[in-house]
């Protein structure tokens, strides 16, 4: 029996405008709920909570959910109830210059002994030098050094006197000593010298090597007074010193008295200080000679070292930090060490160890894109090593590649405590599953976001307020309930579904503003209906050219698709060519071959390497349903083909499957199928009908081939009935229904579709497999059986060809064969 054609209200599903209201006080609840993505927040929240140990969240979905928005948003509302994050820094190491060493301290901490620090700096470079410019000071100083200068006076004149004593003169020249015999107190001259008495020359050259070693040593006594000098200076300065710098350093550490690695640090800024005050004085006065401030001074090279540099500042941040790295490259993640360039060479430290996006969402989230840090070379690895490891190490790039040779800092490395969030597509998620067992152990969280959510009465009212909600923040015009029951409707025709909502809210953004466009452009108040309409409508006519590019192509018959007529063999299937956004359906005339065979069923699109695995595995159901419901107790004595015909690209998919085999079948049984339909739907090897995607599609374009050759009224398309609850045709498609124009049958078996087609009964088998002679059944069966009839007869006739003759003496032989050697008496 023939099955009636569907209603025009089972073709398109309207959005009751009862549905868009909502009870008073029932908003905000409405607002505050996920909508339709309880299950991925549920599991951002988990893994949240359960910080560390691996506990890192994957969110899936397609592009377009909204799930970075959403994401972000719970994430911070989750953050500003967490304590806020330490601040991260890096001091010089004054034992090992090459390894800073990483300050962990309280948010605001970091920012407030930096200035603590400058401002001791620039305290000292004013302090030092006036200390030493002080009377005081001065006076200590110089008597330190006239009571050296006294010493070394007192000590000359008494070798004087000695070398006096023994006729031997000493006198002190800008060059140095010069020692010589005396006469008269007068030194002599080498000529008188050489005029007196050998013994007395040699008694005073002995004298003049006694003063000489005299004066040795009275010069080596003054060294070790001038030694002794500097050491009390240096003595002096350093007390002198405590003066203006105790104070200071005490008031620092009680400020920082809970804080070990900080009272290190001032300990070690103390030593240091001291120990090139110097600096500190040269500095300071020619600053006070040039009129710089002392502020600039600090940024010195010479005084950078005692300077706090802070990666990542948190005194003014509310809760745990959440970061969103858009560009995660190697040195975005991880931070960088950078150089300078000074006299041509490149130098660094640590006041150029910059951080990144790790060290700034440190103590709270980061978020990346999967796809993004997969893409990015060396990111994947570095970043598993960091989670593995729960610390942060900046190194260079170059130094892990082993390409770097010159000297490089090598910072220590910072704790790392951070929850990572990675959004991106499904299939990444499962790729990454498979062939990383890293993965698994570091991302144990995933959160899957829905593709669309159930259209009921609540779900709808949410939906609608929803879409008031972005009207109102992209401050589009208001929508009227007709508007919005339209943007309804939309929602489910994108998800294909009529009882479904999508959820990709950034489709639903573009329509609601190119609406908006339309309403502007008419100066209407508000959006009607008519402005979602005409948006949906220009929008697919700004993308449709290829579709009307291949319906005129039908339409020229330079793609041969029959609307009318009977042919035999021949139906018309229906498939979904997908370009970028946009879907339409594309009628394709398949074929089929039946003759005597073996029971082979050649699929010409595998065969020729254009047919996918899916459609051969629906080929192969075809072969299958065949012969299990007409040769169960017999061969099967059929070789036949099925192909697309002017298909020039791939085929995948079973959809096709049912109308494939009706024209298989109708090529066995020998009887036309009617051109004014189309088929679309999958079989299974029982001959149920199951159902497809792409239906409204497949029928749009079907509708679209017969209305431009005209619409007879016995033009239609049969689909699976498990579709029809997906059906949210175009108004031209209902329309032509509506007129009786066009028609939509369901059908839940390939015997519907067959007496749809054919015109005759499908027929049912009695107790004994029969099928009525008159039906189409029956005509498939009695043509199988004939062509199993024909094949025997071959078979038996080849057999026959085969069996030998036999010979002249056994064929005229009545009696026993005579008995050889002659007579048997």
């Amino acid at each position: 029996m023939n099955p009636d054609p569907l209603l025009p209200e089972q073709l398109y599903r309207h959005c009751p405008l009862e549905w868009l209201e909502m009870e008073p006080g029932a908003e905000k609840s409405i607002e505050s709920r996920p909508f339709g993505q309880e299950r991925a927040l549920e599991a951002l929240a988990f893994a949240l909570d359960m910080s560390g140990r691996g506990y890192n969240l994957y969110v899936a979905g397609s592009v377009g959910l909204g799930k970075h928005a959403l994401v972000k948003k719970r994430i911070c509302t989750w953050a500003q109830k967490q304590e806020q994050a330490s601040d991260l820094c890096y001091i010089h190491n004054f034992d090992a210059e090459h390894k800073p060493r990483a300050l962990v301290l309280p948010a605001g901490t970091g920012r407030q002994l930096g200035r603590d620090i400058d401002n001791l700096l620039e305290h000292l470079l004013t302090a030092i030098p006036d200390i030493f410019k002080s009377d005081e000071y001065r006076a200590r100083r110089d008597e330190l050094k006239q009571q050296v200068e006294d010493r070394e006076e007192q000590a000359f004149a008494d070798l004087v006197e000695r070398a006096r004593e023994i006729g031997i003169g000493v006198v002190r020249t800008p060059s140095g000593y010069t020692i010589g015999p005396l006469a008269d107190g007068e030194f002599i001259t080498p000529k008188q010298f050489s005029e007196l008495p050998e013994d007395e020359q040699q008694r005073l050259k002995d004298n003049i090597e006694t003063v000489n070693v005299d004066l040795k040593e009275t010069l080596g006594r003054g060294l070790r007074w001038h030694e002794k000098l500097a050491k009390d200076l240096k003595r002096l300065n350093r007390e002198f010193l405590h003066l203006t710098l105790d104070e200071r350093i005490d008031w620092l550490r009680r400020r920082y008295q809970r804080l070990d690695q900080v009272q290190d640090f001032i300990e070690q800024v103390r030593r240091q200080v001291v120990e090139n005050a110097d600096d500190f004085r040269a500095a300071g006065e020619r600053a006070q000679k040039e009129g710089v401030a002392a502020g600039k001074l600090i940024r010195a090279r010479e005084f950078t070292h005692y300077r706090v540099n802070i990666l990542v500042d948190n005194g003014d941040a509310r809760g745990a930090p959440v970061v969103y790295e858009d560009n995660p490259t190697y040195t975005n993640l991880l931070g960088r060490i950078e150089h300078e360039s000074q006299m041509g060479t490149l130098t660094t430290h640590f006041k150029l160890i910059k951080g990144g996006a790790l060290h700034r969402a440190n103590g709270g989230c980061l978020i990346l894109d999967a796809h993004r840090v997969l893409m990015t070379p060396f990111v994947w690895e570095t970043l598993k090593r960091a989670l593995r490891s729960r610390e942060m190490k900046i190194q260079p790039l170059e130094l892990q590649m082993g390409l770097l040779s010159t000297t490089t800092l090598e910072p220590e490395p910072i704790p790392l405590n951070v929850n990572l969030v990675l959004i991106g597509e499904r299939w990444l998620y499962y790729l990454l599953k498979t062939h990383d067992p890293e993965f698994k152990q570091l991302f144990k969280v995933y959160a899957d976001f829905a593709e669309d959510t159930a259209r009921e009465r609540d779900s709808v009212a949410a939906y609608a307020r929803r879409i008031d909600a972005l009207a109102k923040r992209e401050q589009l015009q208001p929508l009227s309930k007709e508007a919005l029951a339209r943007v309804v409707e939309q929602a489910a025709r994108l998800a294909g579904d009529a009882e479904k909502l999508s959820l990709h809210g950034e489709r639903l953004a573009d329509l609601l503003r190119e609406a908006d466009y339309w309403c502007r452009r008419e100066e209407a108040d508000r959006v009607e209906r008519a402005h979602v309409q005409k948006a949906i409508e220009q929008r697919e006519y700004r993308q449709r050219q290829w579709q009307e590019r291949l319906q005129e192509s039908i339409a020229r018959d330079i793609l041969m698709i029959d609307t009318a007529g009977e042919q035999v063999a021949q139906v018309n299937g229906l498939s979904v060519i997908q370009l970028g956004d946009i879907a339409f359906g594309r009628p394709s005339r398949i074929t089929a071959t039946a003759r005597l065979g073996s029971g082979k069923m050649v699929d010409i699109e595998r065969e020729s390497e254009l047919g996918g695995p899916l459609h051969s595995k629906g080929v192969l159901i075809l072969q299958s349903f065949l012969a299990n419901r007409y040769a169960a107790s017999q061969p099967l004595s059929l070789s036949a083909s099925l192909v697309f015909e002017q298909s020039y690209g791939p085929v995948d998919g079973d959809s096709a499957s049912l109308a494939e085999l009706c024209a298989l079948l109708s090529a066995v049984a020998l009887v036309p199928l009617r051109q004014n339909f189309a088929v679309t739907g999958s079989v299974n090897q029982l001959g149920q009908v199951q159902a497809v995607g792409g239906v409204n599609e497949k029928i749009e374009g079907f509708f679209d081939i017969c209305k431009e050759r005209g619409l007879s009224g016995e033009q239609g398309v049969i689909i699976p009935a498990a579709n029809v609850q997906h059906l949210m045709l175009k108004d031209e498609v209902v329309e032509a229904v509506r007129a009786q124009k066009f028609s939509v049958y369901a059908v839940t078996g390939v015997d519907q579709a067959l007496a749809l087609l054919t015109g005759l009964e499908a027929g049912a088998a009695n107790a004994q497999g029969e099928y009525p002679g008159d039906s189409f059944n029956g005509r498939v069966q009695v043509r199988l059986r004939e062509l199993e009839e024909n094949r025997s007869r071959m078979l038996q006739r080849d057999l026959d060809r085969l069996e030998p003759e036999p010979s002249r003496s056994e064929s005229t032989r009545d009696g026993p064969p005579d008995t050889p050697g002659g007579d048997s008496y």
